[in-house]
């Protein structure tokens, strides 16, 4: 059985052009993270050489980029990840095993990709409210969550229009503040290192990993439009644009905004641990350039983006578990489908609901959680997938074939690792996903059994 369809059920309505895919792809990516990080980022090296970070962040994006390319074009129905696993790794044994690990995990991070966007909202939010406190903070973070899943529960030719408008705002926010960058840079501000900064030690390159991780998490959500294959309008072509186009002109929009800011800012007042102003760099940067009115429009175009980010998640990762449960890997129940909007409504409820209460983390938290279990469970196996893929099936058709094969695939599996491994606390952190791939692999476990029993 096709993921795509099952017993009583409809295909997805293929509604989402190339520029839709691109914005629903860009308002992912360009989320709250950046407006956010850039003190993260700058403290885990200690200077502005941390825009290496982001720089590498770049090259490690677009070559797993392209592993995305090649798999959403081959294989362009709903899931993502979860089609491209089981393609890669065989329909059943180890396929089927990876795919249900790889959606039993989405389960999890999937909202904590959501709720960071939300406190991110939440925390620019206090720019206006200082006054909002601990329990303010995260629960306006869940009230924004809510209402994200309350735009998303609709059609995707009406989420398609909705993506467009608010990327509209989002577009409004990076440009302006590249504009104010531009035009009040100093390069002895961007540009002064602190000494030993390009020194190659230990803790140059422990720094750096630290750095790398933030810029992955930045960088994310290239990929959405893989998990909306099933949805996207002419796929074998569109779905590898989206996906490169992306990535393209947000590492521009990421390298001038962030650069531009340290030409404004001085780098050493981003690194204080307990500086109230870290959770709303951007709006001291805007006040500093042109005042307080100019620093709280800019806060609430932040806002209106990290909510479009939020609202692009949730659209892109409800339709994963949707295509497991399909094709009988996963809970039986996330297979339906609204009857008139045709859209996963038990999947999406439930990432949105479980996201909801992640917001009552800290942002800290939530994305070293994110990033760790995602890379381990998903990316690594993923691009380890297409070189498998490639080797069993070189004759498969492939609509679109990954540049300077196979380079990019290495690259990725090489500074995914480096991005787990080479940081203080490391293993502390990949604990969080050995615990959910043993959780992950019990249930499946006693799953299997019942199937076994029932026949």
């Amino acid at each position: 059985m096709s993921p795509a369809t099952g017993p009583g059920t409809a295909p997805l309505s293929r509604g989402l052009s190339l520029r839709g895919a691109i914005a629903v792809n860009m308002i992912d990516m360009i989320g709250v993270g950046p407006f956010i990080t850039l003190p993260l980022i700058v403290a885990a090296m200690g200077g502005p050489q941390a825009m290496l970070g982001w720089v590498l962040g770049a090259v490690f994006a677009l070559c797993d980029g392209l592993v995305w390319a090649e798999l959403g074009a081959s294989f362009p129905g709903p899931g993502g990840s979860y089609r491209y696993l089981r393609e890669a790794y065989g329909t059943e044994g180890w396929g089927r095993l990876l795919a249900f690990l790889f959606v039993f995990q989405l389960s999890f991070s999937a909202p904590l990709s959501i709720a960071s966007g939300c406190i991110g909202l939440a925390l620019y939010a206090t720019y206006f409210w200082p006054g909002l406190g601990v329990w303010g903070v995260k629960l306006l973070a869940a009230g924004a969550c809510l209402l994200a899943l309350g735009l998303a529960y609709r059609s995707i030719a009406q989420v398609g229009r909705i993506s467009q408008y608010l990327w509209v705002g989002v577009l409004a926010a990076v440009a302006w503040v590249i504009e104010a960058a531009l035009t009040h840079f100093h390069p002895g501000l961007a540009f002064t290192f602190p000494p030993g900064a390009w020194t190659p030690n230990a803790g140059f390159f422990l720094g750096l990993g630290s750095a790398m991780l933030i810029a992955t998490y930045d960088y994310w959500g290239y990929y959405n439009v893989g998990f909306l294959g099933g949805e996207v309008a002419q796929p074998e072509r569109n779905i590898p644009r989206a996906i490169l186009i992306s990535i393209g002109l947000v590492a521009v929009i990421y390298l001038v905004m962030n650069i531009g800011v340290l030409g404004v800012l001085p780098w050493q007042e981003l690194v204080g641990r307990h500086a109230p102003d870290r959770n709303y760099v951007i709006s001291v940067f805007m006040q500093r350039v042109y005042g307080i009115w100019a620093a709280r429009l800019v806060t609430t175009l932040i806002m209106w983006t990290a909510f479009a980010s939020v609202f692009s998640l949730l659209l892109g990762y409800s339709r994963v578990p949707y295509a497991a449960a399909l094709d009988g890997n996963y809970f039986p129940s996330f297979a339906r489908l609204h009857p008139g909007g045709r859209f996963p409504t038990v999947s999406l409820l439930w990432l949105g609901g479980v996201a909801a209460l992640f917001c009552f983390f800290s942002l800290a938290e939530v994305i070293a959680a994110l990033v760790v279990i995602r890379i381990a469970l998903q990316f690594l196996v993923q691009a380890i997938g297409l070189l498998v893929l490639r080797r069993w099936r070189p004759d498969a058709p492939r609509p679109f074939r990954m540049w300077w094969y196979p380079a990019p695939a290495l690259l990725a599996i090489a500074g995914f690792l480096y991005v787990l491994l080479a940081r203080t606390q490391s293993w502390r952190q990949l604990r969080y996903a050995g615990w959910i791939a043993l959780a992950g692999l019990a249930v499946y476990g006693l799953q299997r059994r019942r199937r076994r029993a029932a026949l």
